[in-house]
């Protein structure tokens, strides 16, 4: 499924104020679009910014992981 990049708008709140189901929505429309980015071609400029984007809900989905980690 095709989906344009610049569909894939940035969150109404911080990444940090999202519930743990808005995070995984929000990634998985991440992934979706830079799946459909590299299915292009040229791949989108916007692709790099999408991956950052990424990037940065990754690392608060394994902040949150590792705070509910007993200590050890």
């Amino acid at each position: 499924m095709a989906i344009d990049p610049a569909s894939v708008a940035q969150p109404k709140h911080p990444l940090y104020a999202l519930t743990t189901s808005e995070l995984s929505g929000h990634r998985r429309r991440l992934e979706d679009a830079i799946a459909s980015c590299d299915g292009m071609d040229p791949v989108p400029r916007a692709r790099g910014d999408l991956q950052a984007r990424l990037d940065d809900v990754i690392a608060e989905q394994e902040s949150r992981a590792s705070t509910g980690e007993p200590p050890g």
